[in-house]
């Protein structure tokens, strides 16, 4: 295991270098929340991939595979459906607004009154999302170095903070970039390969399980729906997606590099459920079907090549709970915090030097980054907590962002009506019917459409004044940017 531990620490080391590096990068508000809006194809490409497939579509996907087979690809495979739909009908537009978070977009939108509430069922959204990623180090520290559960959290968590407290979106972009490298080798061409062949190759899986673990849709009509529901829509309007868009240099690079990372994403889904397929031959009588990746990664795979796909593991994790750690501190800097002490500009921005809007949003990262570690501690369900923050997110946003998007009647009362029926209708039901119901978000969805078009239609239209400036911004005019230093766009 020696030379396993030596490959982890280079790795981690390696990541806190990078969060040194990008520190000097980061100069201004634009450069620290995102990466200067100058990021070329590949590097965009490579980010977008890593920040969407976290922890729960490697260690869950492959745990997926084990239970049901190939259709335990579905949850990751929406979520790539999802990256293809924004990429290809959503981000141009996105990018070319030239904001920093989806409750800025909603005031330019609706005309400045929809940016608070939204902000706090988005920071909630985000701040869940970074506890889920959060604990699923316990998993894979256990593994390496049979660290306990709340030391194997604060030696993951502090990590993270440490380079995104440091370099901001350039800190997140370097590391994510290598993490991509790391789970691209790790998992596609290593764990993947060498998994088929220890079970005996794929006509040897089919001879010993049985015929539902090759059907498509083994996993259930409902849960592929689910699956689509939370996660391809969830994909269309998180911040730590958004904010991801925004970094990209044009609308262009934003639509074509998101559509690789999709395709990329729907591979590593088919990857996930192959490898969770050969475990199950391999390690039939698992306690649970969550362990299949750290079972066959220990097991099966030779020393230096199992440091290296653990390091995948925790590329993984990583990029998802450092995404979502800066999507939760802009988000409450920018859209709770600023609004709170009456200092935000047009389209909820702050005023203020640029070396204030740094420091102060580097604070914030390290204020969300210890809220984070403590709340992963306390909490135990990875599943539970993911589960909260999609269904806030879809059953309260979805509708007033894409109604926004899409339909010229919907006014600023018609979305703060979508925002409060949806989020309230998804916690009565969570409370009525548990946490990991199909329910909530349904009937949440539901009855945030229907309260959106009802109140939009029965209030008078959004000023045209109001339209007209957001047609501007959709046009990629009139969006005041932050100075910045001239520097070459980044492939």
């Amino acid at each position: 295991m020696a030379v396993d531990y030596a490959v982890i620490v280079v790795y981690l080391a390696g990541m806190l270098a990078m969060g040194w590096w990008g520190m000097r990068r980061a100069r201004n508000k634009s450069e620290f929340l995102v990466a200067g809006r100058r990021l070329g194809p590949w590097m965009y490409s490579g980010t977008m991939a890593a920040i969407v497939l976290g922890g729960a579509s490697t260690i869950g996907g492959v745990g997926l595979g084990y239970q049901y087979g190939l259709s335990g690809a579905w949850m990751v495979f929406t979520i790539g459906l999802g990256l293809l739909a924004l990429s290809v009908f959503f981000s141009a537009r996105i990018a070319r607004l030239k904001v920093y978070t989806v409750s800025e977009m909603l005031d330019l939108r609706y005309g400045g009154r929809a940016g608070i509430i939204s902000g706090l069922v988005m920071w909630a959204y985000t701040l869940m999302l970074a506890v889920t990623s959060t604990i699923a180090y316990a998993t894979i520290f256990d593994v390496l170095f049979d660290l306990n559960r709340t030391m194997s959290i604060i030696l993951g968590g502090s990590i993270v903070v440490a380079y995104s407290t440091l370099g901001g979106m350039w800190s997140i972009t370097l590391t994510d970039m290598v993490q991509f490298v790391v789970k691209t080798i790790g998992v596609l061409l290593l764990l993947l390969p060498i998994a088929v062949v220890k079970a005996g190759g794929f006509g040897e899986m089919r001879d010993s399980l049985p015929t539902s673990y090759f059907d498509p849709l083994g996993i259930g009509g409902e849960a592929i729906f689910t699956y689509v529901l939370i996660y391809t829509f969830g994909m269309l309007i998180g911040q730590d997606i958004w904010q991801r868009v925004f970094t990209a240099r044009s609308d262009t690079t934003a639509k074509w590099g998101g559509t690789v990372a999709g395709t990329y994403c729907l591979a590593y889904a088919l990857a996930g459920a192959v490898i969770g397929t050969a475990a199950k031959v391999l390690f039939p009588g698992l306690g649970s079907s969550d362990d299949a990746f750290a079972t066959i990664v220990k097991e099966e795979l030779p020393v230096g090549v199992r440091g290296l796909v653990l390091a995948a593991a925790l590329a993984a994790v990583m990029s998802t709970s450092s995404g979502a750690l800066i999507a939760s501190a802009t988000v409450a800097n920018n859209d709770i915090w600023a609004r709170i002490r009456g200092v935000a500009g047009a389209g909820g921005r702050a005023e203020g030097s640029d070396h204030d809007e740094v420091r102060g949003n580097r604070i914030f990262i390290l204020i969300m980054g210890v809220a984070v570690i403590v709340i992963a501690i306390q909490l135990d369900s990875v599943l539970e907590g993911l589960t909260v923050a999609y269904d806030l997110l879809v059953g309260g946003l979805l509708v007033p962002i894409l109604g926004g998007l899409l339909w010229k009647r919907g006014t600023v009362y018609g979305a703060l009506a979508a925002v409060g029926t949806g989020g309230v209708t998804v916690i009565f039901l969570m409370w009525k019917y548990g946490i990991l119901a199909n329910e909530p978000v349904y009937y949440g969805l539901l009855a945030s459409l229907a309260a959106y078009v009802v109140v939009s239609l029965a209030t008078r239209p959004t000023d045209e004044a109001v339209l007209a400036n957001w047609r501007e911004r959709l046009a990629g005019r009139g969006a005041a940017e932050e100075s910045a230093e001239p520097a070459q766009a980044t492939v």
